[in-house]
């Protein structure tokens, strides 16, 4: 009779068993269907983190652009000669006074391209073609004239080029990607442009291309 009543206690035993796997096997399923899902949302949303990641940094872009056209600015308005700079180490030095001291008027941070993989800002020129480009897209945006009244700085810079029959002629030039990496040539600039060649999420006075944002006093 124990050994009878022993068998039966094992015929309730192995239903259980069996049970009990069969629930493993379906939760390790569920798991399974739960992280394709999750898979497939990180996949879709993959683009639009780095839309958001493009968008930040070109918002920095444009902040710290337009901390070094104030610095040119402020360089030219506190030198004993109005001298513009000719080195973003220039601004960084600070403005040159009569005495031996320097007043700072340019930021380290502000001194990098958050654009660009060197960090390295294109210097820009009076008579540099994109500077004109600019100033003809800046009109076109605004509509008119958008000229800085600092004084100090046109008498040391000199009045912008004139322009002629500004239309809006709208950005159709395909980006070519990639960076600029040509070596900033020596004398005075006006200004300031990323080095990425890239279009932009952002638009800065309608202008859809990095290397196409000309940061200077001229238009503040």
């Amino acid at each position: 009779m124990r050994r009878r009543k022993f068998a039966n206690s094992d015929s309730f035993i192995q239903p259980d068993a069996s049970l009990r796997r069969g629930e493993r096997g379906y939760t390790l399923i569920a798991l399974l269907a739960v992280m394709s899902i999750m898979a497939l949302l990180l996949v879709a949303a993959a683009p639009s983190i780095q839309q958001q990641t493009q968008r930040t940094l070109e918002e920095e872009a444009i902040w710290r652009g337009e901390q070094v056209a104030e610095a040119i600015r402020l360089y030219v308005r506190l030198s004993p000669n109005h001298q513009l700079p000719t080195s973003i180490d220039d601004l960084l030095e600070g403005a040159p006074t009569r005495g031996a001291k320097r007043i700072q008027v340019l930021r380290p941070v502000a001194a990098r391209d958050p654009l660009s993989s060197t960090g390295e800002w294109r210097l820009i020129k009076k008579t540099d073609p994109a500077f004109i480009d600019f100033e003809r897209a800046v009109i076109a945006y605004a509509g008119r004239p958008v000229n800085t009244t600092d004084t100090s700085f046109i008498s040391s810079a000199g009045q912008p080029p004139q322009l002629a029959n500004v239309l809006d002629i709208g950005s159709t030039e395909e980006s070519p990607g990639g960076e600029d990496t040509s070596a900033n040539s020596p004398g005075q600039f006006i200004g300031v442009a990323s080095r990425s060649r890239r279009n932009s999420i952002i638009t800065y006075y309608g202008i859809d291309r990095h290397d196409k944002w000309i940061f200077t006093p001229y238009f503040r």
